[in-house]
């Protein structure tokens, strides 16, 4: 394998977040001492971490690979930052209101969904997607 930097004593070094991939399981660190970027894997990851943003600052120890530079032994230094300032939590409708919403969302339905189904066909796709988005919201009020 490579040599460890981090166990000949030097500092450890740090840096941020360039970018990440989830679903992909790596991305790469910018290095704070400006040298090239280091390749992150999940694996170097803290147990219970499974996603970084992009600026989020990194200590790390660094392993030289026949493929370059890799992250290894990762410590959170600061929570990702903010991008925007969180929006405030939209206000609850009345029941009042909730219950006309049902009925509508009951009444496009009856109207829109079932007859298509009764004929053994299914709805038409654009339709559905626009009132999939009312159930959505539907539920999302009931949730709240």
């Amino acid at each position: 394998m490579g040599s460890c930097v981090a166990s000949r004593g030097l500092p450890v070094p740090t840096g941020r977040v360039k970018w990440y991939n989830t679903d992909k399981g790596f991305g790469f660190v910018s290095r704070d001492d400006g040298g090239s970027d280091v390749f992150l894997h999940r694996d170097a990851l803290p147990e219970g971490v499974t996603d970084l943003k992009p600026g989020q600052k990194l200590e790390y120890g660094i392993v030289d690979t026949r493929r370059g530079v890799q992250a290894m032994s990762v410590t959170l230094v600061e929570a990702p930052q903010r991008l925007k300032k969180a929006e405030p939590a939209p206000q609850r409708r009345s029941p009042d209101e909730l219950h006309g919403l049902i009925e509508d969302m009951i009444k496009v339905l009856e109207d829109q969904v079932m007859p298509p189904l009764r004929h053994g066909r299914r709805p038409d796709r654009k339709q559905t997607a626009k009132i999939a988005e009312v159930v959505h919201a539907v539920a999302r009020e009931l949730e709240q």
